[in-house]
């Protein structure tokens, strides 16, 4: 336990944010884009911590929270075909769509079932050679990479019952499209340590070539984050914005070229749909032709048109315009156990930390 003792040292946390409190008075807004980064904010209570003039943002970086309702009304109608096998991560089985979810459509008799590794799905088509099974891909660079070798495996072993229904997610484009946006002040980036590992640190340098924008790279421990939020505070400081990899412990700069060959063999981008964002051009990714086989948008079904409560504040949340507090639903309809916005539903979503340990 030495390791995970000395990155969460308690002495060496509040020296740091000492050291933050001599640096500036000025108000300082900080985006993370990753929900583990937010879990762990919340989880250390260092947002509690900080000086009162540094602010923590949170941003779009749950996958199951920034998939569309839309995308949810495809898999719930791909989970009504006679022979399919809709096979998902756990948290996506709880969003609720424009009038039904994964979950109740298992409870109506829809063969829906929770893996826990994309294997697992062809596996499931190895045992029902007479059914469709449907893999949901969700995630950012992270989990792409395997759901690439998913995808050449089934095609390696001649799996012709397997098909990927890819909802999968690219960070940068999402970066700049809030960035352009500015709907909200962002000082400094604090950069996802996850999908830096498969992408590296270079893919970030538009944050300051062209916002002026500070930008460091984080990995998850109090630590880690503490040192990655007082560099943030000091590129201000110093007006000169830069990359910076404080986690290189697990990234390089040119990230893992293996995950990323992977990548490009299998998928293309695709503008994709981002839940309470919209269309962001170059976003996402689908399987290349060479793979449409294997394609489960190719399914003709017909699919529920997208209705939302309009009070529901999720695409706010993501967008980093509001807070869950600031929600009408939260902590009132909208629960875990009954949530109403994916934010609610996922282990990585705002409004879930906010519900988990925020004391309000």
């Amino acid at each position: 336990m030495k390791y995970f003792d000395e990155y969460r040292d308690k002495r060496l946390c509040q020296s740091i944010i000492e050291r933050m409190k001599e640096l500036t008075t000025e108000d300082i807004n900080i985006m993370e884009v990753c929900g583990t980064h937010t879990m762990s904010i919340f989880r250390s209570g260092i947002k509690d911590l900080l000086p009162e003039n540094i602010h923590l943002i949170s941003g779009p970086g749950c996958p199951v929270c920034v998939t569309p309702i839309s995308d949810i009304n495809h898999m719930i109608a791909l989970a009504r075909m006679d022979r399919a096998i809709i096979a998902t991560f756990g948290d996506m089985i709880n969003v609720p769509g424009s009038s039904s979810s994964l979950k109740r459509e298992k409870a109506d008799g829809a063969d829906v079932r929770v893996i826990y590794s994309p294997l697992q799905a062809l596996e499931i088509a190895r045992e029902f050679p007479q059914r469709q099974i449907i893999l949901v891909g969700i995630g950012f660079e992270t989990t792409i990479p395997l759901l690439a070798s998913i995808v050449l495996e089934a095609k390696k072993k001649a799996i012709t019952n397997f098909y990927l229904l890819s909802l999968t997610k690219l960070m940068p484009p999402i970066i700049r499209a809030l960035l352009q946006s500015q709907e909200v002040k962002i000082d400094g980036m604090l950069c996802p340590g996850h999908v830096s590992t498969i992408i590296g640190a270079k893919p970030y340098q538009f944050i300051p070539d062209c916002y002026h924008i500070a930008c460091v790279i984080a990995g998850f421990e109090p630590i880690d984050i503490l040192i990655a939020i007082y560099h943030l505070i000091l590129q201000k400081i110093k007006g000169i914005p830069q990359v910076e990899n404080k986690y290189r412990r697990a990234v390089r700069e040119e990230g893992n070229l293996i995950a990323l060959n992977l990548i490009t063999q299998v998928f293309s981008t695709v503008d994709s749909e981002w839940r309470g964002i919209g269309i962001v051009a170059d976003s996402g990714l689908d399987l290349k032709s060479e793979y449409s086989d294997l394609n489960a948008r190719n399914f003709l079904v017909k699919v529920e048109t997208t209705k939302e409560n309009n009070q529901c504040r999720c695409g706010d949340v993501l967008r980093g315009v509001a807070t869950p507090l600031q929600c009408p639903l939260f902590q009132k309809l909208c629960t875990p156990e009954h949530p109403v916005g994916a934010c609610m539903v996922s282990s990585e979503g705002v409004c879930a930390a906010y519900y988990k340990y925020s004391s309000v």
